[in-house]
């Protein structure tokens, strides 16, 4: 693999192909990165969903995928949190009907927990954490970022649409009147959780490909907003006009201890 090559620690062709879209449309600025999935990696592990929240598991993904492949990955976690069932299936969402990854069966099961949920109480919000992780360099360190992203929304009692995957049949982002599934994938992309935590991501892998491993640390630590005290994990706020108007949204970046 070249040097420019960058992970994306999936085998989901329809999510690989969305990456791909969003991590090579951000401007003739930047450079362009050569994107592999894990197909082209036989042996790469199947990395266990186990963490407690969305970035915990991204970075378990892009951990283990830059251990096996020595290359920056990219991983994500992403899922339906729907206010009627407390948030659920969140993390959960992959598998929510028991099997992982079967969208139908999951999606059905959702609808049947809030049929008999008022129309007004059916708001949701798709979120993503997206993280990287850019292998040890020779002093045994390696980087890592992860950001979070979300899109409010309402479910709809029929699916609706032949596009997107997952649950997008049954999400109506606000301000829109089509679900996601609905949408054109660049409609869908300018808006969606995924694509909003991947052009939030893009600059540090950009800047990482660019200008090596010091530069992408000391680019994390230009970003302005709140300052936490030193140590492993540092935390960057991005500027409120990066972020969009609803949600909790927020970039982290995990830097070596002493920084």
């Amino acid at each position: 693999m070249a040097d420019d090559t960058v992970v994306l620690a999936t085998r989901n062709a329809a999510k690989l192909r969305e990456l791909s879209r969003i991590l090579t449309t951000e401007g003739p600025s930047r450079p362009q990165v050569a994107l592999a999935g894990l197909d082209a990696f036989p042996g790469a592990p199947e990395v266990p969903e186990t963490g407690a929240t969305f970035e915990e598991n991204a970075l378990l993904k892009a951990r283990a995928i830059a251990a096996y492949t020595k290359l920056p990955a990219v991983a994500d976690d992403s899922g339906l949190c729907v206010d009627a069932l407390s948030g659920m299936p969140g993390v959960l969402s992959a598998r929510w009907a028991g099997g992982h990854g079967d969208d139908q069966a999951n999606l059905d099961l959702v609808l049947a927990q809030v049929a008999d949920v008022p129309q007004a109480r059916l708001g949701a919000r798709f979120v993503c954490a997206a993280a990287l992780v850019v292998p040890a360099a020779d002093d045994g360190t390696s980087r890592e970022w992860v950001v979070t992203r979300q899109v409010e929304g309402q479910l709809t009692r029929v699916p609706r649409g032949a596009g997107g995957f997952g649950y997008d049949p049954i999400f109506v982002p606000d301000g829109f009147e089509q679900t996601t599934a609905e949408m054109s994938p660049e409609a869908k992309d300018a808006i969606s959780h995924r694509g909003r935590a991947f052009r939030a991501l893009a600059p540090f892998i950009a800047e990482g490909l660019r200008a090596g491993l010091d530069r992408l640390a000391s680019l994390v630590q230009a970003l302005p907003g709140e300052r936490y005290p030193p140590g492993r994990f540092g935390h960057v706020q991005l500027p409120r006009k990066a972020l969009p108007p609803r949600g909790r949204n927020r970039t982290r970046g995990h830097l070596p201890a002493g920084r």
